[in-house]
């Protein structure tokens, strides 16, 4: 007989396997005993292969055209230095290390 909590890889079906009544038959099982590591590992292969294969999918198609990528990684570098330049200059008032915002 196995033990369930604490075991990563029941963790891992928990998050990731939509099959919650196939995880909670595994966990039965594994208790009672009978159903080794291995096959629920294997299981666990599976199951994350499912959940990663649209990401690759995607990636496979966005790495047709590296240029796009790059252009979309250069406008959300762009959008998220605003924000930051905003936050740094509210965060520079707050502590008062505005020192030449007055020197214009």
């Amino acid at each position: 007989p196995g033990q369930v909590e604490g075991n990563i890889v029941f963790t891992y079906l928990d998050i990731f396997d939509p099959a919650k009544d196939k995880v909670a038959e595994l966990k039965d099982h594994y208790r009672r005993g009978g159903l080794g590591d291995v096959k629920i590992k294997k299981y666990l292969f599976e199951v994350l292969n499912n959940e990663l294969a649209p990401i690759r999918q995607r990636r496979e198609e966005y790495a047709k055209d590296m240029p796009a990528v790059y252009r979309m990684l250069k406008e959300g570098s762009d959008k998220a230095n605003v924000v930051a330049n905003q936050t740094l200059k509210e965060v520079k008032a707050a502590m008062g290390l505005n020192y030449f915002d007055n020197l214009k």
